[in-house]
């Protein structure tokens, strides 16, 4: 009776929040899967039913794959410099010796992931602008003016300049996780593997990346899934242009039901984006633990 009384008592404590969830988490998922079965023009007021039309659209519509692509190549550059490059530069950084060159390093790399992402985007628009930017000066002055080019103003280059952009704005608070994870890996190991005359690399691939395995699937879920959520980058840069080349699933998202009215497909699009992130986030969680059972 005690037991049931303590369960009880647990799940009263919860049970706000489970409701909190529940009103502002679940039941929106729930009503829009229910939008995007409707044609619907948010100004007018009409609604249409008109089922699995809107997912069938979707099947054509070629800027839709290409925002698809778009967040795949953002997931897989994130992954490459968020992930691996920013382990590898904190193994770096807690490989010196001195503490206060440590520190300094860490609040160096860090500054850029304090700017919001929207300030970001406007100090790099500038950066990027043609006549006036200082990338292209840059180039020029060191020789290689053959480069410059308008790099937000074309097809080719503006997706690659948004996600560099994005890399050097996270690619700090990466690198400091994983300084974190580090750090929490007892001196004794890495004096033991010192001892047995392990060089620096066999001790980072050895000992280093399987003992920060939680850290780095943690941050694998976290990337991809925030690759497949870009929008202020996008949007404050390009707003998806030139000729749709850089539009994303969030910008898409947003232009179809803001700018051309049509909601009913923006909820499809949504549907499909939170289908996609919840999949990658459900499988990061079974490798994650699959690995720790075997490990």
């Amino acid at each position: 009776m005690r037991t049931i009384l303590r369960r009880a008592l647990g799940f009263a404590w919860v049970l706000p929040a489970l409701v909190l969830v529940g009103v502002f988490v679940y039941l929106p998922l729930v009503q829009n899967f229910g939008f995007s079965t409707l044609k619907w023009d948010i100004y007018s007021g009409s609604q249409e039913y008109v089922g699995l039309a809107n997912y069938l659209k979707l099947l054509d519509d070629d800027v839709f794959w290409t925002s698809i692509w778009n967040n795949v190549l953002y997931a897989v550059v994130s992954i490459v410099f968020q992930v691996f490059g920013a382990l590898v530069l904190a193994a770096l950084i807690e490989s010196i010796r001195s503490v206060r060159w440590q520190r300094a390093l860490r609040a160096i790399y860090f500054i850029p992931s304090a700017i919001s992402m929207t300030v970001a985007g406007l100090l790099f628009y500038f950066i990027y602008e043609p006549n006036l930017g200082p990338l292209n000066h840059l180039l020029t002055a060191v020789g290689l003016g053959r480069f410059d080019q308008s790099w937000l103003g074309q097809e080719s280059t503006a997706m690659p300049a948004i996600i560099a952009m994005s890399q050097w704005q996270g690619f700090g608070y990466s690198t400091l996780l994983f300084a974190v994870a580090i750090q929490r890996i007892p001196s004794e190991i890495y004096h033991a593997a010192a001892l047995d005359g392990t060089g620096p690399i066999r001790r980072f691939v050895h000992v280093t990346v399987p003992l920060v395995r939680e850290m780095t699937g943690l941050m694998m879920m976290v990337t991809i899934s925030g690759a497949f959520q870009v929008f202020n980058e996008v949007m404050v840069m390009t707003s998806g242009g030139p000729n749709n080349s850089t539009q994303v699933l969030g910008t898409w998202l947003y232009r179809s039901g803001f700018v051309r009215n049509n909601f009913g497909y923006a909820a499809a699009i949504a549907t499909v984006l939170f289908v996609i992130t919840m999949g990658i986030a459900v499988a990061q969680l079974w490798v994650t633990r699959r690995k720790r059972v075997e490990w």
